[in-house]
């Protein structure tokens, strides 16, 4: 197991927790679907919890940048009760849809900070016992505190600014690997 609130089960090679390895991550993810209006953004978590809130912070940054297909904000959290509405709405309405699952997970202290992106889904609500299915094409858990015997209290007690710079890493580097995948496919139409 990877982290306590996210378990990245997918075949695909994890990349490495640090920023630049999510940068290679998400530039590698827009070559393969350039298009933004078929890329989904699943980001799990809650408000109510400074280290578990990371998924809803990134999803609320990417509304605010324009993507169009955003599930789990501050204002409309994609948590355990909302979980199921928000995979029978992506269903309808991005039916081919590439989803891109984001969750907080606690890890080993050296990765505090870090991201683990990687081809697969991933089992969100492992910290809580909460089960839930598993989700996304791809995946990224941002590591927002080390892995102790109270997760729950662990997360409660996360810096919300280091979260937040988190948040903020995640989302620039998103729109940084699709507009740089967007500004080749306009040089290769007009060399």
């Amino acid at each position: 197991m990877l982290g306590q609130t996210s378990d990245i089960s997918g075949t695909g090679k994890v990349t490495g927790t640090g920023a630049d390895n999510l940068r290679i991550f998400l530039a590698q993810v827009a070559a393969r679907h350039p298009d933004r209006s078929q890329v989904v953004f699943v980001c799990i978590g809650t408000d109510r919890s400074t280290g578990d809130c990371f998924g809803p912070l990134v999803g609320t940054k990417l509304e605010e940048r324009g993507w169009p297909h955003v599930f789990g904000t501050l204002r409309r959290p994609c948590d355990a009760l909302r979980f199921a509405e928000a995979m029978a709405a992506i269903q309808q309405s991005v039916p081919h849809a590439v989803v891109i699952a984001v969750d907080a997970c606690l890890g080993k202290p050296q990765s505090v900070g870090g991201y683990i992106a990687a081809e697969g889904p991933l089992t969100p609500g492992q910290a809580t016992g909460a089960r839930l299915p598993a989700v996304g094409h791809y995946s990224i858990a941002g590591v927002v505190n080390a892995s102790s015997h109270k997760p729950y209290m662990t997360l409660q007690t996360t810096s919300l600014y280091a979260v937040l710079q988190m948040a903020d890493t995640v989302a620039e580097q998103v729109d940084q690997a699709w507009n740089a995948q967007q500004q080749l496919s306009f040089q290769e139409v007009n060399p």
